[in-house]
Parts: structure tokens; C-alpha cells; sequence
């Protein structure tokens, strides 16, 4: 469910974009309204432009691009041979996580000084279907999952990623 709130609304234009080529504002809506997000080309308009979001071209077609995430600049554009969002959190986990533990239903992350963040951005990106929400510190990344028993099975996740 998409929260009803500007940032919720830009949220999921920038996933739209990231994910599919979209070629107008007019099917930018119409995905929106998939999702049950009614929104005027003016809203809509302003919503782009406050993304940063250009039109690149990608063969012979025009389509919107967004920039990347963690201070990349780089438009991004749906359908562009770009890393995964499991392979970045493979990636990330391996260089940055130290520790995994659960406690009930929340798993507790180590990190270096400073990293957590990023961590968790490639926690929540990840689309792991059993965590509901990362909190990041410093050097800590608490994570609330459905259960206890799918906070034991992302800890194994979590840890066997770093370890790859």
C-alpha cells in the first residue's frame, strides 16, 4: 500500500521509473492509478521535477530517469542493465556487515562506524518479504520482521549473504 503523502506519492514514481520505461506522464498516471494513485498532470509534473527526473534516450525511445540513489547523480531509467537490488544488498552485507543477531521479532545489525545507513537502504530496496521497516544509527541497524521465526530465517539470510 502507498502512503497517501507527497513523499509516499514520489516514492513510488521513482520505483515506477527505476523499474519500467515510461515514456509520458500520461502512462506514469495510469501505473500510478494501478495502484490506486489518483494524480493530476500538474501534481504529476511538479512530482518530476522535484525528483530530478529527465527524459534520456534508450534506443529510439524517450523515456524518464531518475537519479540514482547514495549521492549518484546519473539518471537511472527503468529497463537499464543496472545491479539488482539483491546483488547490491550481497554486496553491501559483504563489505559492511559484522554481526547479525534476533531478539523476538527484530534482528540487530553491526556495522562499521557510519555505515549503517547504507546498510539499511539495502536492506529496505532488497524488498525482503518478511521485513517491515529498518531503523539505522551509526553503526547499528535494528530491523522488525513478521515473526520471530522470520527474524531467525533473515539473520541466516543476512549472515550467509556476507559471507558470499
Amino acid at each position: 500500500m502507498i502512503v497517501a503523502t507527497r513523499t509516499g506519492r514520489q516514492q513510488r514514481i521513482a520505483q515506477i521509473i527505476a523499474s519500467q520505461m515510461i515514456r509520458s506522464q500520461t502512462q506514469l498516471a495510469e501505473q500510478l492509478a494501478l495502484d490506486g494513485v489518483d494524480v493530476t498532470q500538474a501534481t504529476l509534473s511538479r512530482d518530476l521535477v522535484e525528483l530530478g527526473a529527465v527524459k534520456v534516450r534508450r534506443g529510439r525511445d524517450l523515456v524518464y530517469a531518475v537519479p540514482g540513489e547514495g549521492g549518484d547523480p546519473a539518471p537511472r531509467a527503468g529497463g537499464e542493465d543496472i545491479e539488482a537490488p539483491t546483488d547490491r544488498l550481497r554486496r553491501v552485507a559483504g563489505e559492511l556487515l559484522v554481526t547479525a543477531v534476533g531478539a523476538t521479532n527484530q534482528v540487530v545489525v553491526r556495522t562499521p562506524a557510519g555505515a549503517a545507513s547504507f546498510l539499511a537502504s539495502a536492506i529496505d530496496h532488497a524488498g525482503l518479504p518478511s521485513v517491515l521497516g529498518t531503523i539505522a544509527g551509526d553503526d547499528t541497524i535494528l530491523i522488525i520482521t513478521e515473526s520471530k521465526s522470520a527474524a531467525t530465517r533473515l539473520v541466516r539470510t543476512l549472515l550467509e549473504l556476507a559471507q558470499q
